[in-house]
């Protein structure tokens, strides 16, 4: 680690620096196996199959770390307790004072134990960490594996917000609590031996100190549970926020369109109270564990010392700091560790469970193209014969639940130098044939034999975020000559000629940086590129205007296809001449069949067919023109807005000040601020105080054993009542717990509040953002701020935020009272402060860097497992799915990289800071020891267990410190949301006549519109009128761009003579522009219903 430390400290840490990911973390090696112990597992325990295909490749590793910390927390509670105990006894003036040369021994064992200490829980944090992201990597793959192999039921029952939701929360959970769940059985082990080694000590006294820890067990579990089911409860309404952002996002444009915003708005907010409501229960929760870590410790100290007193004894140095000791050791595990332990067990079970929920999904049942299949699937026949389609009786449906059957009773055979043309009404069933032989559709009844390789080019062309070659090919092999020709037949060579980079330009996340005739050529060019036997084209040319049309069919379908079986999905009913056989389909059944001039000549109407056809689907077809309309791009700034879709950027540097006041302003006013700071400051008063004050107990009934007059101390004028301290001892641990209660879940309500804010700021920025704010940023990147950066605010920030104060208090504290006993030993605590902090400001270097650098490649994950649920029949048809799971592993094992960085500087930073800390401490007793200044014992046990603390604590808190600068990061990326461009304001509209409008109509005058400040505009001095009843048709470039203004300057509009262009969306969605281009696909009847019943006024 030395050299990446010395080199991200001396220039910016960038992907170019991150090295090949290890054999065994690569993604696609985890993925397999894990998907094949899984499948081995799922055969023979159907609920458990994950937990035990991740225990057999994990297990032995996880138990091996956890014995590990098993013998050091033994090691701890043993040695340590031993070492004070009679190193304290030094300073006592009794028959069993040790010796010199003992105190030397002891003090060496004590550093020895802590040494060891040090290299043993850092090795099994280490080893438990790398387990955990191995964990994610292997499920995060296999989710994908099993997305590719969704059936249409199970892609009605998931959304992409779900699946992103698993990847960035779910499986994150094992890189957040994995390291700490041995401590729910370590932690029963660790107070038997503790509560054995306080009965030597102290006897029954013991056993009230234990009996109160052992009260809180139950409450801690119950907690725990608490806090499992709130979880389960928060996940499932996250899921459900996020799955209504991911529509929101991916329908924006029609959203925008119809000014749906205060609807859609209305849901998304509804959906995230209901989120923080379940988020706020489990903060309270969350504060009052965190209280624990305060108060049950020095309370069972304080029960256990008043026990041990009213039960005749008195107290003794020896016997007070062992105790204390004792309780030191314990107090992580009993206190916080414990609880947390089992809350993690029940979070990862749960997040285990929400991935065997998606694996059990049903899988799309393939029909192999060599084989014939009847209705039980089962092969008949494997003939080598020429490639050919038979359909033989066949029904099929998408559900089992479905009351009717999607195909009915489809018969009909194709032979090789086919065309067959499918034509027929909206909802007939054309795309639906096409899915049965791509076995997307399953088959209930009858049999269908296809014999043959497929090619297919869907209805809504799918590409992926990479060059115009790549998605030709898709995976294919490049020959020139072959793709020169479908290049040049698909009509894309111009295309080329005006592209920045020709067909080396990406096409942006699913290929938005290309217009929609644009997408359709090279959807159509990937089908024809690939060999095949038989090609199946779902309607590839109305996309396209009619001579593109027709240059597509009479060069690529009739001439390039010639001797393939080509199945033809159409509404461009001037081809049906020329095709070989006609399907004409209505309702799932065959209404006629045959060639062009058998159907003219027969009994039945063809031509009122024909024309009934022609009536139903000429707004299907009006619509798939709109869709492709021209790039909302300029042309010669393609390649320049496709970089920004394709690379984050992230903000180098520190995170600055005004980040975490912006953070803190989101909670509260000044004066809430200030209530915590005081919270927090009286309650670290009050826990300090009673430490202080037992060791004043301790060393006035030390002096007043040793019975000696005309000493020169500062406590023979102290009278000893007993009473009075106990009381005085009494009120410092009660204040102590109802402060922490109090000030815990105040502090964790704060934030919860803080996060609330942050989310309806950033949301309320982006509903009211420009189109090109969309257009130039992947779905997965704004989902990412959504899901993986509000799950960090939410839930992890927290936490850091708490052990930074509380860790920088305990400092304090430890400063404090350590200057009290022996002031000189403030001038050994600022050396070792300032060792500290320059450690961390070469660590931070790293880790700030990799941690951004982390994030940014988490996004396209995200992006790509968008991308390829919209893409699946594609994927499927061209057999790309290892092309497609090679990709998503080449992106996690970058991710993986970063991230490995990450957790190792982290623990070697981690080490190095304790190793510093045991040196200090070494520094710190052996000094008392040599100088020995008249110390009292309690002095000795006071400084020794407080400087004590710091090990661990310290370097825990130091990288919390440098861990909430890098989740500050998520905070930043929030705000860099709320700072957002937006549209202009939208005002008030006027009072109008309740009968308006009457009619339509149109105009512009001088209208400009471009898409950026810096870009040329594409709509200059425009000036038209439609009056009432006209229609207009507009097929020339730029004909969308005059619908969708997304940064206009704009003189006047006007709607039937009421101006609208200072109130423009309150009332447009009435003028009745219905043909959007991009539908809202996500939108569902429940989504409509209520849109309906929000809308001031109906479209």
């Amino acid at each position: 680690m030395f050299p990446i430390f010395k080199n991200t400290y001396q220039y910016e840490f960038s992907d170019e620096d991150l090295f090949r990911p290890l054999k065994e973390h690569t993604s696609s090696i985890l993925g397999a196996q894990l998907e094949k112990t899984w499948k081995e597992e799922f055969v023979k325990h159907k609920i458990t199959a994950l937990h035990r295909a991740l225990f057999r490749m994990f297990g032995f590793k996880f138990v091996l770390f956890g014995i590990i910390k098993l013998v050091d927390q033994l090691m701890l509670i043993v040695v340590i307790p031993l070492c004070i105990g009679k190193l304290v006894t030094f300073f006592e003036a009794s028959p069993a004072r040790l010796s010199k040369r003992e105190a030397y021994f002891y003090a060496g064992g004590l550093v020895m134990c802590m040494f060891t200490d040090a290299l043993l829980i850092h090795s099994a944090y280490m080893g438990l960490q790398h387990i955990a992201m191995k964990i994610r990597v292997a499920c995060s793959s296999l989710i994908y594996r099993k997305v590719l192999k969704f059936s249409h039921a199970a892609l009605i029952n998931t959304t992409v917000g779900q699946l992103v939701n698993l990847l960035s929360n779910d499986v994150s959970k094992f890189d957040e609590v994995f390291d700490i769940v041995h401590f729910a059985w370590i932690g029963p082990i660790q107070v038997a031996v503790g509560t054995g080694l306080l009965y030597r000590e102290i006897g029954m006294g013991a056993l009230c100190g234990v009996s109160f820890l052992v009260l809180f067990v139950p409450l801690q579990i119950w907690l725990a549970h608490k806090i499992s089911v709130l979880r389960l409860r928060t996940a499932l309404r996250t899921d459900e926020r996020v799955r209504l952002m991911h529509e929101l996002i991916s329908g924006i444009r029609v959203i925008k369109m119809y000014c749906w915003e205060k609807p859609f708005s209305k849901l998304i907010n509804l959906a995230r109270r209901n989120e923080v409501k379940a988020i706020m229960f489990h903060s309270y929760l969350i504060g009052i564990i965190f209280s624990f870590e305060i108060f049950i410790s020095r309370t069972s100290i304080f029960i256990s010392i008043l026990g041990y007193v009213m039960f005749g004894n008195y107290v003794t140095a020896e016997r007070v700091f062992a105790v204390t000791a004792i309780y030191n050791c314990m107090r992580p595990i009993i206190t916080m560790l414990f609880s947390l332990s089992v809350s993690a067990l029940a979070v990862i079970n749960i997040s285990i469970l929400r991935l065997h929920n998606v694996l059990k999904f049903e899988e799309i049942e393939s029909i192999r193209n060599d084989l014939v299949v009847n209705d039980q699937n089962r092969k008949l026949s494997e003939e080598a014969h020429l490639p050919r389609i038979v359909f033989n009786s066949v029904c099929a449906k998408w559900v089992d639940e479905a009351t009717e059957d999607t195909l009915i009773d489809i018969s009909f055979d194709v032979s090789p130098s086919m065309l067959v043309a499918i034509i027929g009404p909206v909802g007939s069933g054309k795309t639906s044939i096409l899915n049965v032989i791509l076995g997307e559709l399953p088959i209930k009844s009858g049999i269908l034999e296809v014999v043959g390789s497929i090619s297919y080019a869907p209805q809504e062309p799918w590409l992926f975020a990479s060059t115009v070659r790549d998605n030709i090919l898709f995976g294919e092999k490049y020959v020139e000559i072959r793709y020169k020709a479908v290049v040049d037949m698909c009509a894309l060579t111009s295309d080329f000629n005006v592209l920045p980079y020709g067909d080396g330009t990406l096409v942006g996340e699913r290929g938005n940086a290309l217009s929609g005739g644009q997408r359709a050529r090279i959807g159509l060019a990937r089908c024809v590129y690939k060999n095949a036997d038989i090609y199946l084209l779902d309607d590839p040319l109305s996309a396209v205007d009619a001579k593109v049309a027709r240059s597509l069919y009479d060069k690529c379908i009739k001439l390039f296809l010639s001797d393939k079986i080509c199945l033809l999905v159409t509404h461009q009913l001037q081809f049906l001449k020329t095709a070989n056989k006609i399907i004409i389909l209505k309702d799932g059944e065959i209404k006629m069949i045959g060639s062009y001039s058998d159907l003219k000549n027969s009994d039945q109407d063809f031509v009122k067919v024909i024309e009934s056809i022609q009536y139903e689907d000429v707004v299907d077809v009006e619509k798939k023109k709109i869709r492709s309309r021209q790039s909302s791009f300029l042309v010669d700034d393609i390649y320049d807005e496709v970089e920004d879709i394709e690379e984050e950027v992230f903000i180098s540097g520190k995170i600055k000040l005004e980040t975490y006041m912006s953070y803190f302003k989101a909670g509260g006013t000044i004066a809430t601020v200030s209530l915590l700071i005081f919270l927090f400051i009286i309650c670290q008063v009050f826990a300090n105080g009673g430490e202080y004050f037992l060791s004043y107990w301790v060393n006035l009934e030390q002096e007043f054993t040793r019975r000696q007059t005309g000493s020169n101390n500062r406590y023979l004028n102290k009278s000893l009542d007993r009473t009075k301290i106990v009381t005085y001892y009494s009120i410092l641990t009660v204040g102590t717990i109802i402060i922490a209660v109090i000030k815990s879940v105040y502090f964790m309500t704060f934030l919860t509040i803080a996060s609330r804010n942050l989310h309806n700021l950033m949301f309320s920025k982006i509903i009211n953002a420009t189109m090109n704010f969309f257009d130039n940023n992947p779905s997965g990147r704004i989902l990412n701020r959504f899901s993986k950066d509000l799950g960090t605010v939410d839930e992890y920030l927290p936490s850091i935020l708490v052990d930074v104060i509380e860790i920088g208090l305990l400092l304090l504290g430890v400063l404090t009272l350590s200057s009290i006993v022996e002031p000189y030993l403030l001038i050994v605590s600022a050396f070792l402060l300032l060792v500290f902090y320059l450690m961390r400001l070469i660590y931070i270097e790293t880790s700030r860097n990799v941690k951004r650098i982390e994030a940014v490649n988490k996004s396209p994950m995200f992006s790509h497992m968008s991308s390829t649920m919209y893409g699946l029949d594609t994927i499927r048809a061209f057999s790309a799915e290892n092309m497609l799971i090679q990709q998503f592993d080449d992106l996690q094992d970058i991710h993986s990289s970063a991230w490995y960085i990450y957790l190792a500087s982290g623990k070697c930073f981690a080490l190095w800071l304790d190793l510093v800390c045991v040196f200090f401490i070494a520094i710190v007793v052996f000094t008392l020891l040599l100088v020995n200044r008249g110390l009292y014992g309690g002095d000795m046990g006071l400084v020794i267990t407080q400087y004590l603390s710091l090990m661990g604590s310290l370097q825990w808190g130091m990288r919390q410190w440098t861990e909430l600068e890098n989740n500050m990061t998520s905070v930043e990326r929030i705000l860099d949301y709320t700072k957002l461009e937006t549209e202009p304001t939208r005002t008030k509209p006027p009072i109008i006549p309740a009968n308006w409008p009457e009619y339509g109509e149109i105009e512009f005058k001088n209208v400009f519109l471009k898409y950026g400040e810096t870009d040329p505009y594409v709509l200059m001095d425009l000036n038209f009128l439609v009056k009432p009843g006209e229609k207009v048709g507009n097929s020339r470039k730029n004909r969308s761009r005059e619908i969708f203004d997304y940064r206009g300057f704009v003189s006047v509009i006007s709607f039937r003579r009421i101006d609208t262009y200072r109130w423009t969306g309150y009332y447009t969605n009435t003028c009745g522009y219905n043909q959007v281009e991009d539908f809202y696909n996500s939108a569902r009847a429940g989504f409509i219903f209520r849109l309906h019943a929000a809308k001031p006024r109906p479209s």
